[in-house]
């Protein structure tokens, strides 16, 4: 059992690393292994971000921790630097430093930075029981994060009786799925009752979901799990139904109801749950002939001078993006200092609301560039092209900024994959396309209307209730 008081933090050397963190960081050549966009405009390499980690300063730490997901297991896949990170990871939970609680991008609430690099190396055990035709990764890369599961067990197993049920509820989660791992089988007779006395009754829907999964998978008997999960899903199918009726009987005690419930602290997106979801995409029919690549409306004519001035070709920056890690220079996670730095200027406005005592950064106008960079906890979560004057970002070649949004939207959803949920709409009827993280809205230029492409993280694909309602407002 390990039981710690949290540390005094804000002396604490910023990249200084456990020893036996560090050993394995100096031992790997890291310069032949890259993660997702390594070599990419203000992205960081492998050992830059497990530096950061137990960064003193809250912003870069959370930064950190996200790009472990963004960089390191994009989209469930595995890439040459991932299985020696998961070795760095696993050896810096012993270090005091990651009591530090703190609001992660990827989870409701706070908890405790051990527990969120738990949950990481629980989704990295969770993508190693793929297989590359799934699409996690090429057959050596994924043969060494196998490799890599009995060490990360030996490191893990202390925190499966942690004091914090955050963090002990995480270590079972990850230690649940690295025991699919042949070599570790002997071990599992040890888990069992952890894992049905904990983990599958954790507020916490995918801790649930690998408990009836991996307890199925040893034997045992989960019928009463799977009832208990089907019963919970339609009480609260039942009880949403009957709040969003503001002329029932029953709308306040279901809301009440509601708000006693525990939160779902699940990542908006699950590892490896369900393998239909991880293969390689693939394209949905044409909806007869496919649509023209969209072309970006003419700029305005030179000399025009209006309040509805449209740039030039030759006048807009060329961005590129890559889904749910950043666009251009940006990248998600920056602070508004890292931004303003990109970007070489000061934003022209900046928007805040309250929340109590608290004053939130909702947006900054960058009207140099362009965009508008929109924030949750003071960290970049969704950039908006403007339609007149920002960036040309492409798809294939084909311009997203400054079309017409029939053309872009046509052109995307034949794109789109046919797996659920990749094409959604907001309330407002914006297209969002999930797999690449975009969505189209609409902006005015005088009698014309053309496309304001939003580049996201998960979290912000829910429209309406992630943009501040000055965005709504705005266009």
């Amino acid at each position: 059992m390990i039981n710690e008081a949290p540390p005094d933090l804000p002396d604490a050397p910023a990249d200084s690393l456990p020893p036996a963190a560090q050993a394995e960081l100096a031992n790997t050549v890291w310069k032949g292994l890259p993660h997702f966009c390594t070599g990419r405009h203000s992205v960081p390499d492998t050992p830059d971000i497990l530096g950061a980690v137990l960064a003193a300063d809250p912003p870069r730490r959370v930064r950190a921790v996200g790009d472990l997901y963004r960089l390191l297991l994009n989209q469930a896949r595995v890439f040459p630097a991932t299985a020696p990170a998961a070795l760095v990871v696993a050896r810096l939970l012993v270090d005091q430093r990651t009591l530090v609680e703190d609001q992660w991008e990827r989870r409701a609430g706070r908890r405790p930075l051990r527990a969120e690099l738990l949950n990481w190396l629980a989704s990295f055990a969770d993508t190693t029981r793929l297989d590359v035709e799934d699409g996690v990764g090429t057959a050596e890369d994924l043969a060494a994060a196998r490799a890599a599961r009995p060490v990360l067990h030996d490191h893990i197993a202390d925190f499966c009786d942690d004091d914090d049920p955050l963090v002990r509820e995480a270590a079972l989660a990850a230690t649940a799925l690295l025991l699919a791992d042949p070599a570790l089988a002997s071990s599992v007779p040890r888990y069992v009752p952890a894992v049905r006395t904990v983990l599958a009754v954790s507020a916490d829907s995918y801790y649930r979901s690998i408990a009836r999964e991996r307890l199925a998978a040893w034997g045992e008997d989960v019928t009463g799990l799977v009832t208990a999960e089907k019963e919970r899903r339609a009480a609260l199918d039942r009880a949403r139904a009957l709040a969003e009726d503001p002329f029932g009987e029953e709308q306040g005690r279901a809301i009440r109801w509601l708000e006693e419930q525990p939160e779902d602290t699940a990542a908006p997106e699950h590892f490896g749950r369900r393998r239909e979801d991880r293969t390689t995409p693939a394209q949905a029919p044409p909806h007869g002939p496919a649509s023209e690549p969209p072309v970006a409306v003419p700029g305005s004519e030179a000399g025009y001078r209006g309040l509805w001035r449209i740039a030039r070709e030759e006048e807009r920056a060329e961005w590129t993006f890559t889904p749910y890690v950043g666009v251009g220079p940006l990248h998600f996670g920056m602070t508004l200092e890292e931004i303003t730095s990109a970007l070489g200027e000061r934003p022209a406005v900046s928007s805040y609301s309250h929340q109590g005592e608290d004053r939130q950064l909702d947006y900054a106008d960058f009207t140099g560039s362009g965009i508008r960079a929109l924030f949750h906890d003071g960290r970049l979560g969704c950039v908006a092209m403007d339609a007149l004057t920002g960036p040309q970002v492409r798809l294939d070649a084909a311009p997203l900024t400054g079309c017409m949004p029939s053309h872009v939207e046509d052109w995307l959803i034949d794109r789109t994959t046919l797996r659920p949920g990749s094409l959604t709409y907001s309330v407002a009827g914006n297209p969002v396309f999930t797999d690449l993280g975009v969505a189209i809205r609409s902006q005015r230029a005088g009698d014309l209307v053309l496309t304001r492409p939003l580049f996201l993280l998960h979290d912000w694909l829910d429209l309406w209730h992630s943009l501040p309602s000055k965005e709504w407002n705005c266009y």
